[in-house]
């Protein structure tokens, strides 16, 4: 029904178990990946955004559409270069998500990513990021942020908490 350049909106008619013909709306999205970049001395870089759908700059976690085809975890390298001028000498893959399954098919991809350091490339923000700005905040505060609601973006909620219960079982060990 629309082609984009982010999404696809397609209508599809589907027979349910009663045997009604049912309009299901679908966005498609080719999904996407979102890093975690963890520094050593427990800091965590996260971007401030404008997002025009909420008409506010939120803080979220780094993150970007997948290329047709593209391996998330290239994706996930980078996005955290080009968004933050930074690159990493290893990632751990914390997990997939659905964004919202009831009306769209889009997955993230989400990656704990360490051994931080700057890229000689620096930031290469794609159109429409130029006033995204990266700050560094201390890992508690940013769970502390999200348990007052401070934070509201869902990938870096799943992707800040995944990681606090992966600090604590390597903690724990």
């Amino acid at each position: 029904m629309y082609h984009g350049s982010i999404i696809d909106l397609i209508i599809e008619h589907v027979e349910n178990t009663a045997g009604d013909i049912r309009k299901r709306e679908i966005v498609s999205h080719p999904g996407g990946s979102v890093i975690v970049p963890l520094f050593d001395n427990g800091d965590v870089m996260l971007v401030r955004q404008y997002r025009y759908p909420l008409k506010k700059f939120i803080l979220e976690l780094p993150a970007g559409k997948l290329e047709p085809g593209e391996d998330p975890l290239i994706a996930a390298r980078r996005e955290l270069q080009e968004e933050t001028g930074y690159e990493a000498d290893k990632y751990e893959k914390l997990t997939t998500m659905f964004t919202t399954p009831g009306f769209c098919n889009e997955v993230l991809h989400i990656y704990l990513a360490t051994g931080l350091k700057e890229s000689e490339h620096g930031q290469n923000l794609d159109e429409g990021e130029q006033s995204l700005t990266v700050e560094y905040i201390p890992f508690s505060t940013v769970v502390e942020m999200i348990v007052r609601g401070e934070l509201g973006d869902g990938k870096t909620i799943a992707g800040i908490l995944l990681t606090e219960r992966n600090l604590k079982s390597i903690n724990n060990e």
